[in-house]
């Protein structure tokens, strides 16, 4: 069931008693005194404010023994529903594990739930804490749950709820397949809660979730609980994006005359006209100017204050953009804090980074960053140090930090909410190109903006940019389409171990029931009802060409297989003309007269550079094209044009050659003038030579003519109808044509998971990683190998390649594993540890390089989703030097790299090195005691400091 709120708090609550009758009353005081009775009634007492409708609809379907999806937006309270099911499971005497996508979510619940229900009864569990882990409650990372699933621990023994925080994350490319798999094999006793931002396809998702969970209730809500306000900050005005009048909303007229008016400027002032401008011209653009310039960062600070909009989040799509913001306003003089609350800054910065070294506070840039704090203005980005990201969540939401700039991922449900949201720009790079954001992006970015029980109204506030569309604007901020797209692809773990639990014919239908799948069936529905239509279509089309003297259809099909024979022979006629052609051209050279035969420069013409494509210049040092010969050319109207394969049907040969002069410079009049003077005296009088018309090869084909003869030998031959037919006849082959080709596109959509699966498990049973229905000794190692380079680890692990290896060694080549460059960075080759290391992570690159070439011969493609990309070595160094025990200052220094990726990268290693550590052998081996040796080497200093309590 499908339940669409946009009522306000408080409205389901209200029961009018009025004008009841004696009986109506007696009703409601029944159903009051019953609904005291229920946990919700217990529940909504924990609170010192009233729940909203959706929240409460929600927690009714739970207590109803139901699933459910709650759709709502950023800041509305969705986490409500799921502190109910937290409730629920200690009232029922069950476990509840609530997940989130990203560790800093995990620690922010574990200290909310913590504060609620005492740390006895509440743990945590992520890549790199455990605490308390056999706690009724325990908030984990999704990938936690999902390796729990897959290992069948005994801690899932009593389970009965899960929350599913921000599973809207199943549509990241990269980690979305983690929340389909917890889904689909999560117990059937289990009770799903899933919370999700507001998504335009809420009811398709929920569809889904009714298939394979069972009874889901879809709670939709649209409202927002603050109400947020758009503008347009351009020079020293703030513009409201709209103006209500007439019942509608409509763009800023004001925004829109600003932006043709600026559109109809150039972009580089004239200077003559400039000159040439009366004095009052010239004030009325000067002061034009001045209303549209682009604020500076300060600037937009200095004017949210003012305006009592702080505190703010600017979000900048670059990390180094941040940093530079932070400084721009420090350098302007910016103080948003008055002493006293500099004092509670600094000492709550000086409490939570006691426990790092005087000698790291340096290198990190402690005391830079404690200057912007005590001053109210922060960055935050991936690449800070995890500790310095948490100060900064923490003095913002406390209010002594006033204005953050921040990269998009702060958007991603850590719980910063602010008074006023800014975007700089709606251009962002996505890793392959600069994009415009989308409407989905900008509702997630402009939903931090009004906090609840706070303000009575949010801001989101745009930069005015040269060539901004207000319109556009208008489309991102009035859009709500933000749809769910499924990311989920099998890899090889999950394989081996779904193999292990069900068998693969059971695996396979798991798979076919994932979101993923259901999606694909779905848009193959319209596909199939036109299907069904062009068969109607086909069966009206072929009584109309019903002939009484035979059968039509076969004497049309010999039709078609003539015309089609006749195309044939003369594309392989054209072929071979062109490729005549083309080795024609590859023999000119500087100097040769040709006569080109066709197109807008057909005539004499002196060859000046033949154009050869790449790779085949045969020494000569011209342009180089990919597309075949492109000779530059000297006409005999004095032209200078690079001519292309379409101008030369035919072979073309030289009738002459000429010397051009050293001094012929094509640009110049006066030397194509003497140049084509000097051709036409030497060659006009040539005539071009005359191209005989070839002998079909159709006349002699013995097909064609075996056709023909059956064509006149048919019975349908004689009709006196037979071009009527045949017409009837040409609409049929044409709609079956089509028909055909939609239903490939209906098999390509249709079990494409299950297929994917089926090459994944013919790769691991070519590997000796599957028998059948049996998983190997080395396939249940593979199981025990989480990440996108698993199949690589196992091999490694198979072929003894780190065996012999220190633990700093073993450190670096395991980062080959988990690391990947971001975009433009490490061009040049990596630095290696010498040795045994560097020999080690050769042959990691070469045994890719041979799953590479399986995956290929396998089809199982790397563009799709699936497959082992290269090893990343750039971060071998830098893991092997802390291992090592170098210092923090040496190994950033080196490495060039900040604090924030270090420390995450560092720990990403440390999850792996752990899996490492369980999955090798431990009979004539050592990599298993190294890689528990390497895990203590890195985790010290930065990296060891813990991000919770």
């Amino acid at each position: 069931m499908i339940v669409r709120l946009s009522a306000r708090p408080g409205t389901l609550d209200s029961t009018m008693t009025e004008d009841l009758s004696p009986a109506e009353r007696y009703a409601a005081a029944r159903r009051r005194a019953a609904e005291q009775r229920t946990a919700l009634a217990g529940f909504r007492e924990m609170y010192d404010f009233g729940l909203d409708p959706f929240q409460i609809e929600a927690c009714k379907a739970l207590e109803a023994g139901k699933g459910v999806l709650v759709a709502a937006p950023t800041g509305s309270g969705k986490t409500i529903v799921g502190e109910f099911a937290v409730h629920l499971a200690l009232r029922q005497g069950k476990k509840c594990f609530y997940t989130t996508p990203i560790k800093a979510l995990s620690n922010q619940k574990y200290s909310d739930l913590c504060r609620r229900y005492g740390s006895g009864t509440v743990g945590l569990l992520t890549g790199d804490n455990s605490v308390n882990a056999d706690a009724p409650v325990v908030v984990m990372t999704t990938e936690v749950l999902r390796n729990m699933l897959y290992a069948g621990s005994q801690t899932l023994l009593g389970l009965g709820y899960v929350v599913m925080d921000e599973v809207h994350y199943l549509s990241d490319r990269f980690r979305g397949a983690v929340w389909e798999e917890v889904i689909i094999h999560l117990p059937e006793s289990v009770t799903l809660v899933s919370l999700s931002a507001t998504v335009s396809n809420a009811e398709e998702f929920g569809d889904w979730l009714d298939t394979v969970r069972g009874d889901t209730e879809v709670i939709v809500s649209e409202h927002r609980p603050v109400p947020l306000f758009q503008h347009v900050l351009a020079g020293r005005r703030m513009y409201d994006l709209f103006e209500e009048g007439d019942g509608r909303r409509k763009v800023n007229p004001d925004l829109l005359r600003m932006a043709r008016l600026e559109a109809s400027r150039p972009s580089f002032p004239d200077r003559r006209r400039g000159r040439s401008m009366r004095a009052a011209d010239r004030e009325r653009e000067r002061r034009q100017r001045s209303r549209v310039w682009t604020p500076s960062r300060p600037e937009v600070i200095e004017r949210l204050d003012a305006e009592g909009l702080l505190p703010a989040i600017t979000f900048i799509f670059s990390r180094a953009a941040c940093e530079a913001a932070v400084q721009q306003c420090l350098y302007a003089g910016l103080r948003l804090n008055d002493e006293a609350a500099r004092e509670e800054v600094r000492a709550l910065v000086e409490e939570r980074t006691a426990s790092i070294p005087r000698e790291d506070l340096h290198v990190l840039g402690y005391y830079e960053w404690l200057e912007g704090l005590e001053r109210g203005i922060a960055a935050h980005h991936a690449g800070m140090l995890p500790t310095f990201k948490e100060v900064v969540e923490e003095l913002f939401v406390r209010g002594l930090v006033k204005a953050v700039f921040a990269t998009e991922t702060l958007a991603l449900g850590i719980n910063m909410p602010a008074r006023s949201v800014v975007l700089e720009k709606l251009v962002k790079w996505n890793g392959e190109q600069h994009a415009d954001i989308t409407p989905g992006e900008y509702t997630q970015l402009t939903g931090r903006a009004g906090r609840r029980g706070i303000d009575v109204e949010g801001h989101a506030v745009v930069l005015w940019q040269r060539g901004m569309n207000p319109e556009h604007l208008a489309g991102l901020a009035g859009t709500r389409t933000y749809p769910l797209r499924s990311s989920f692809k099998p890899s090889y773990n999950m394989a081996v171990n779904l193999v292990e639990q069900f068998g693969r014919h059971r695996s396979r239908e798991l798979l076919e029931s994932s979101f993923a799948q259901f999606q694909a069936d779905k848009s193959v529905v319209g596909i199939s009802r036109q299907v069904q239509r062009n068969e109607e279509g086909l069966a009206g089309y072929k009584k109309s060409m019903t002939c009484h003297l035979g059968d039509f259809e076969e004497y049309a099909r010999l039709r078609w297989e003539l015309k089609d024979r006749e195309n044939e022979l003369a594309r392989q006629g054209a072929a071979q003309r062109r490729a005549e052609a083309a080795v024609a051209l590859e023999r000119l050279r500087p100097g040769d007269v040709i006569h080109v035969p066709t197109g807008k420069y057909a005539g004499l013409a002196l060859v000046l550079d033949p154009g050869l494509p790449a790779g085949r210049v045969g020494g000569h040092r011209g342009m180089e094209y990919h597309d075949g010969p492109r000779p530059l050319v000297l006409t005999a109207e004095r032209q200078v044009k690079r001519l292309a394969s379409i101008d030369f049907p035919v072979p073309v040969e030289p009738v002459d050659r000429m010397r051009i002069p050293k001094s012929f410079n094509p640009r110049s009049p006066q030397s194509r003038r003497d140049l084509a003077s000097a051709l036409r005296t030497r060659a006009g009088h040539i005539p071009p030579e005359r191209h005989r018309k070839r002998r079909s090869a159709a006349a002699d084909d013995r097909e064609i003519a075996r056709l023909r003869s059956a064509l006149r030998a048919h019975p349908c031959h004689g009709c006196d109808e037979r071009e009527d037919h045949a017409r009837w006849a040409e609409r049929y082959h044409r709609l079956l044509r089509d028909t055909k080709q939609l239903q490939r596109r209906i098999e390509g959509r249709t079990n494409t998971i299950a297929r994917t699966f089926d090459r994944i498990v013919a790769l691991l049973t070519e590997l000796d990683y599957l028998r059948g229905n049996e998983v190997t000794e080395h396939g249940r190692r593979l199981a025990r190998l989480y990440g996108e380079l698993d199949l690589l680890a196992s091999e490694c692990l198979r072929e003894r390649v780190w065996e012999g290896l220190g633990p700093a060694e073993l450190a670096a080549c395991v980062s080959a594993l988990v690391y990947e460059s971001r975009a433009g960075d490490d061009a040049m080759a990596p630095k290696l540890p010498a040795g045994k290391a560097k020999e080690a992570l050769g042959e990691m690159v070469r045994i890719w390089g041979r799953l590479d070439a399986l995956e290929e011969e396998f089809r199982i493609s790397q563009t799709e989703g699936v497959g082992q990309r290269e090893p990343d070595l750039g971060f071998a160094w830098a893991a092997y030097m802390w291992a090592s025990g170098k210092g923090l200052d040496e190994v950033l220094r080196e490495t060039e790299m900040p604090a924030g990726d270090f420390v995450r990268w560092c720990k990403q290693v440390i999850d792996v090195l752990g899996q490492i550590a369980a999955a090798a052998p431990t009979e004539n081996s050592t990599v298993a005691r190294n890689a528990r040796r390497a895990v203590d080497g890195l985790l010290r200093g930065v990296v060891a400091y813990s991000s919770v309590g």
